[in-house]
């Protein structure tokens, strides 16, 4: 049961982060420059890798993955969690 909770977590996690970078964005577009679009668009970014695999028949290279975080991916993770809570 707790492996079902942590499945429902990540996809809301996941969702939330998606939808909220989305707004984030669109705000940025449509938001004439000012302090209101800085605050919307800036975001703090994580970069791990790449790893590199090298075995004797296969060599396998992941990565670079990026994270960008901004205010609208953390409301958009409150958002997911809250509607969550709502309706489930």
């Amino acid at each position: 049961m707790h492996r079902k909770n942590f499945k429902v977590y990540t996809v809301i996690l996941t969702s939330g982060l998606l939808a909220g970078t989305l707004v984030g964005e669109l705000l940025g577009r449509f938001l004439p420059d000012g302090v209101a679009k800085g605050f919307f668009t800036t975001s703090l970014n994580g970069v791990f890798g790449p790893l590199s695999i090298d075995l004797a028949a296969v060599a396998l290279t992941l990565g670079p993955l990026t994270i960008s975080v901004n205010i609208m991916s953390l409301v958009g993770v409150a958002s997911a969690a809250y509607l969550y809570r709502a309706f489930f």
